[in-house]
């Protein structure tokens, strides 16, 4: 039989963040052997095989379709990948491990701002050195597509092997092509980002293999995995609001619906409390809503799970699979 396989990354923070999105969905992942073990299981979930691997291995291995599914920043699928929409589905993103890959350049350059200024020191550079302006990065073919998008054109790329940071004041290169969460470090080696010089805003995501073996019992295995996460999430991103409030309940709910987008999952009662769901962001507003319109009190509360017959995950996966 084939097992649906898995694949996380094997340590540091990523890990651990990949545990713990697993566990908030009824799913923990569980090391056979101890933190050697590159292989592993879904704790209570049948023909599920976790592969643990660095998280450009998953890339790798979601492109082959030897995982079916795996987590990984958008950043290593878009770089890795150049044709990365034919080959995976980034289901969903998992709200850690977030890093821009931008273009930064000197601060001493304070005559360019934005890519088009950038482009003019290129000419200028190639002008008087009679060579092109040097790009140091790891993302080549990130580099080469951003700046044939924004037309810089006279320029090469130096890849970088270690700190790409510190490539201009090692005279190593004219500027960079990198990651950053803070933009700390870029400061530190006195680099500014440039105005439309963030290439790309990543994070983790789940992301799903196009040439995977989906077969029935991976498909449903599948199925399970992403109805638990899309329940979490539903739960996580959303607040249940009861009231006891008299009027035309079908009228409120219609009314609520259109101003917060609310909803009543469970149907209208016709006595006890009025049960309603938005979006957490919402809630307030709607709560303030629900006392002017003759609620004395209303309740907020955050739910563990929010199951629905509409697999949203999964169906953005059958999309793609067929």
């Amino acid at each position: 039989m084939t097992n649906l396989v898995l694949a996380v990354p094997s340590k540091g923070r990523l890990q651990e963040n990949a545990n713990a999105f697993f566990a908030r969905a009824g799913l923990d992942v569980v090391r056979g052997r101890g933190l050697r073990d590159y292989r592993g299981t879904l704790a209570g979930l049948e023909g599920v095989e976790i592969a643990f691997l660095s998280a450009s291995e998953i890339v790798s291995q979601l492109a082959a379709g030897t995982a079916h599914m795996g987590i990984t920043g958008e950043d290593l699928v878009r770089e890795t990948l150049p044709d990365a929409d034919a080959k995976v589905e980034l289901l969903t993103p998992l709200g850690f491990g977030h890093a821009n890959v931008v273009v930064a350049v000197p601060q001493a350059w304070i005559d360019v701002r934005n890519m088009a200024d950038l482009e003019d020191v290129a000419a200028a550079y190639r002008s008087r050195r009679g060579e092109r302006m040097r790009v140091a990065t790891k993302y080549i073919n990130l580099t080469r597509s951003y700046f044939a998008e924004q037309g810089v054109t006279d320029y090469r790329i130096v890849e970088s092997l270690g700190a790409t940071e510190g490539a201009p004041a090692a005279g190593q290169a004219e500027l960079i092509v990198d990651i950053t969460t803070t933009g700390a470090t870029l400061a530190a080696n006195a680099l500014k980002v440039l105005d439309d010089g963030i290439m790309l805003r990543s994070e983790a995501n789940l992301v799903a293999s196009l040439t995977a073996d989906w077969n029935e019992r991976t498909r449903n295995i599948a199925r399970v995995i992403l109805g638990r996460i899309a329940a979490e999430e539903e739960a996580r991103t959303t607040r249940e609001v009861r009231a006891i409030i008299a009027g035309d309940r079908t009228k409120l709910v219609a009314q609520a619906e259109k101003l917060f987008a609310a909803r009543a999952p469970l149907g209208i009662a016709k006595d006890g409390p009025l049960t309603l769901v938005a979006a957490k962001k919402k809630v307030a507003d709607l709560a303030d809503w629900l006392v002017s319109q003759g609620a004395d009190h209303v309740t907020v509360a955050q739910m563990d799970y929010i199951f629905s017959s509409k697999n949203e995950l999964f169906e953005k996966l059958s999309a793609r699979i067929g």
